[in-house]
């Protein structure tokens, strides 16, 4: 069986009108699964993201390309289609091939794609089959439908900021956008659900997402925290509100992670500290008893795990049957032995910089593995190739651009 046959989603054709990273973080997925993405973007500028550097990619003259880092993390596998909804000859192109799509993926504001006359209502009409996915901040009603939705905001607003960064200190965000993330890849099961029912039906359907729902969702436990016990959740920082000791700790030459689970350990992580009479104090004997007696516990924890170097915390740590972990910084996360066994990161040959490394899909599958197919396309990159495949031949390509649609 050929790669192509064993992909996952081969055969679905999936047209892309996303930017920056939650639509595109759903739509990646899918073309790593094996969907046909066709990015569309605007002429000229294209995703806003294309120029969110540096850094920037180079090319193999080592001279600046316009495709940053950021572009680069969430667009393999798709090819670029430049065209201009804001025209009607670009708002025919966009109809025509979402007759020959499975999915539409949109991140527009609320209203702009009925503007335009690409809504799921007409779009869906003339093609039943279609699967029609909007992402937007605040979803398709509601007091901010009309709100634009940006991650760091939607971190203040559902709550998550609120239990993030230091017990003492300030609210802090995520130090990457997942909120964003999260709704992509939200996105993507919402999808592959719809696929599932309109093979079993014959009828697509329409998605609603919003960041500030996949927000509230994510907050998980500490949400159902508050529902069921009516306390608001602090931030706790690096430590937990139920398990002592279950944090960062500052050692000789960094930090490391020490996450004890239960009473026995606790006994072993005090014999490994040279003080084992500690786990008999009635204070921390049991879970409940350190953390009622936290502000006293962790000091003197703290002074003994300052004593040696992490490695050598980390070895003996691990022989002890203890939780533990390093805090790494993103090098130290692309030189662990463990994440280059896993396969974590994938190169691909891109036409102007050669291979370029790209953080690797998580998705292991037997029997349809996920494949890098195509770097992140140049803008515009497969516009007339995309175009032919949909039935326009040169003459109406020329008269498209000539016009400013493409």
């Amino acid at each position: 069986m050929n790669a192509v046959a064993t992909r996952a989603l081969a055969g679905v054709r999936v047209l892309d009108l996303t930017r920056v990273l939650a639509g595109p973080w759903c739509t990646q997925t899918l073309a790593d699964l094996g969907a046909e993405v066709i990015k569309v973007e605007r002429p000229g500028s294209g995703d806003d993201t294309r120029g969110w550097g540096p850094p920037f990619l180079r090319d193999a003259e080592g001279n600046e390309t316009t495709e940053s880092a950021y572009y680069l993390c969430a667009n393999r596998n798709k090819r670029s289609l430049t065209v201009d909804i804001a025209t009607e000859e670009g708002q025919a192109v966009i109809r025509r091939l979402a007759l020959q799509s499975d999915v539409l993926v949109e991140n527009f504001k609320v209203g702009d794609m009925a503007r335009h006359g690409l809504d799921a209502e007409v779009l869906r009409a003339s093609n039943p089959r279609l699967v029609y996915c909007s992402i937007t901040g605040f979803g398709q009603q509601g007091p901010y439908a009309q709100r634009a939705g940006y991650d760091f905001a939607i971190q203040g607003l559902g709550g998550l900021m609120s239990v993030t960064g230091a017990a003492d200190g300030e609210p802090q965000k995520v130090g990457v956008a997942v909120a964003d993330l999260f709704t992509g890849m939200y996105a993507t099961v919402a999808i592959l659900a719809a696929l599932r029912h309109r093979d079993a039906t014959g009828e697509g359907q329409v998605i609603d997402m919003a960041l500030l729902d996949a927000q509230v969702a994510m907050l998980a436990n500490l949400g159902s925290h508050y529902l069921v016990g009516g306390d608001v959740p602090p931030r706790q920082g690096n430590a937990h509100a139920n398990i002592v000791p279950y944090q960062v700790f500052a050692v000789a030459d960094g930090h490391l992670i020490v996450a004890v689970g239960n009473d026995r350990q606790f006994t072993r992580l005090c014999e490994l500290l040279g003080d084992p009479a500690l786990a008999g104090d009635v204070r921390f004997a049991t879970n409940a008893g350190r953390v009622r007696h936290r502000d006293v516990l962790v000091p003197m924890l703290q002074s003994a795990f300052r004593s040696h170097d992490r490695q050598t915390w980390l070895a003996s740590l691990e022989a002890a049957g203890i939780p533990c972990g390093p805090v790494n910084d993103i090098a130290d996360v692309f030189a662990d032995p463990q994440v280059l066994a896993r396969g974590m990161v994938a190169h691909v040959e891109h036409p102007h910089a050669g291979a370029v490394p790209l953080v690797a899909s998580p998705l292991k599958l037997s029997a349809t593995p996920v494949d890098v197919r195509h770097a992140p396309p140049l803008l515009g990159q497969h516009t007339d190739e995309v175009l032919r495949e949909a039935g326009y031949d040169d003459a109406e390509i020329a008269a498209l651009r000539a016009h400013g649609a493409i």
